[in-house]
């Protein structure tokens, strides 16, 4: 190159602004691929079980079929007016908010003490906790077998201990009065040692600099907990919240093997109601329209956590 040609500019520079973003996203894109290929069959899963599952039935709640055979009929909202209507369907939701309370509420206070008792990690604590989580790993239909024999009248456990200090023992799967709270104590059992691995992870953001300037100011040790680990704690009970009343709604197994929403539909849950307009009604329109209402509701719920979450940061 002579010394009187001009230098020749860069090509980046002297190429068109819109050949910079697609050089930019081209690049971006080649980084990303390989991360978006290892989540390609997780997308795919998700894609067809979760979302197809939801739009099939926001459509099934649209139609209807009179017999099995017969052909589907467009009725628009009248699934989710009759199953409005439905005093099984009220029963049943009166019921599971009934469940959800009794046994979020107990479930939480116990994770809560556990996690406070087993802070400090050593071997006892150590086991203590895994002795705790045990319960979350049996699957539900075994648990249920297993207070199935505990509740079992004249010759379950409970009975054979109560029964030497009780004269009359009521039956505990068999009395609409007491079938529902029966079962909610196989749910107590199960998450509370799940539920403490939340707040022993909770514990861990609670600053102790924090702590020991209390204590050195005198602090008791209700005082620190009310005033310095229940604050840091609230993300935790709100999150713990909403795990405790999504899996009120979603279990179910247990009303399978003990009760089947029995005596009198005394323990009958959303779910469980879905389940008997599906299979054992045939009537999928009003089953996905069920389903549609319970969906809504969660995703309410859900909506509504985050947001709490969100100001609580956003304020902090």
């Amino acid at each position: 190159m002579s010394l009187a040609e001009p230098a020749a500019l860069p090509v980046a520079a002297s190429a068109p602004p819109h050949l910079h973003i697609l050089k930019r996203l081209s690049t971006r894109f080649k980084t990303s691929l390989p991360a978006y290929l290892l989540l390609l069959p997780s997308l795919i899963f998700l894609a067809l079980f979760t979302y197809g599952a939801m739009g099939r039935v926001f459509i099934d709640a649209l139609y209807q079929r009179a017999t099995p055979k017969a052909p589907l009929r467009f009725v628009g909202l009248d699934n989710i007016s009759a199953v409005l209507a439905d005093p099984a369907f009220t029963g049943a939701v009166i019921n599971n908010l009934v469940y959800a309370v009794g046994t979020a509420i107990p479930s939480i206070g116990l994770a809560l003490l556990f996690a406070l008792a087993l802070a400090r990690t050593n071997a006892v604590t150590s086991a203590l906790r895994a002795a705790l989580f045990l319960p979350v790993l049996i699957p539900m239909v075994a648990a249920s077998a297993l207070f199935l024999f505990i509740f079992l009248p004249n010759v379950g456990l409970l009975d054979y201990y109560i029964g030497r200090l009780l004269p009359v023992l009521p039956n505990w799967l068999g009395d609409s009065d007491i079938a529902l709270y029966a079962i909610m104590v196989i749910t107590i059992w199960k998450n509370a040692g799940y539920y403490m691995l939340f707040f022993l992870a909770g514990l861990q953001s609670v600053p102790e600099d924090v702590m020991e300037a209390a204590h050195l100011d005198g602090a008791g040790p209700w005082q620190r907990f009310r005033h310095i680990t229940l604050p840091e704690l609230k993300p935790t009970f709100l999150f713990v919240t909403v795990i405790a009343i999504l899996n009120a709604v979603t279990q179910v197994d247990h009303v399978f093997v003990m009760t089947k929403g029995g005596p009198s539909n005394a323990t009958n849950l959303v779910l469980f109601y879905i389940y008997q307009q599906a299979v054992e009604h045939y009537d999928i329109g009003k089953a996905s329209a069920a389903t549609l209402l319970t969906l809504a509701a969660l995703m309410g719920l859900t909506a509504l956590s985050f947001r709490t979450m969100a100001n609580r940061e956003g304020g902090a």
